[in-house]
């Protein structure tokens, strides 16, 4: 069997990595975590479920320095298909619905729900129990409701995670190549 000191049980829970996903060097999952097929985990990102549960779907793209945790005897997370987290984003025992955006630097809190193919700007704290309906852009500290997405910004979002399983295919393969290069020493 292969260590990954990269995939880090706790306790009995071991995570669960469909095929596809790219974990970058310096990402971590840790513990009770599920990963669906074509999802990319980018540089120093980490992915904590060590006192719940952490579920990712399928082509979620979870940008450099992210942070993804849960709570202790309360919520776990919940990140559906097709969904962007932008770099240094911070996500704690929350839900994101299938095709949501969450820009750089956002925080999300124990409760906290971002509807499908709704939008939470960058640098914005929405806090607990808050729920950000489809078609929805919040944005702020706190966050609150600033306008209607339009279609130029659904576009925009739909075209996000196909874009980013492309870019770490081509990571992937980067890596691999240099690998391979380094091991003929």
């Amino acid at each position: 069997m292969k260590i990954d000191p990269q995939v880090i049980p706790y306790m009995t829970a071991r995570p669960q990595i469909a095929d596809g996903v790219f974990l970058a060097p310096g990402a971590f999952v840790i513990g009770d975590a599920v990963i669906g097929a074509d999802t990319n985990i980018w540089y120093n990102a980490v992915i904590r479920a060590d006192v719940n549960f952490i579920r990712i779907g399928a082509r979620v793209n979870i940008q450099d320095a992210s942070v993804v945790h849960v709570t202790r005897g309360g919520y776990g997370t919940i990140i559906e298909d097709d969904v962007t987290i932008g770099h240094a984003a911070i996500l704690h025992a929350c839900t994101v619905r299938a095709g949501a955006y969450i820009g750089m630097q956002s925080c999300l809190l124990d409760g906290a729900e971002l509807e499908p193919e709704s939008m939470l700007g960058a640098g914005s704290l929405l806090t607990g129990g808050k729920i950000v309906k489809s078609g929805q852009l919040w944005a702020g500290r706190p966050a609150k409701y600033l306008r209607d997405l339009t279609e130029e910004d659904l576009t925009m979002m739909r075209k996000s995670a196909p874009h980013y399983a492309d870019l770490a295919r081509q990571h992937a393969r980067s890596i691999a190549q240099e690998a391979r290069r380094f091991s003929r020493y």
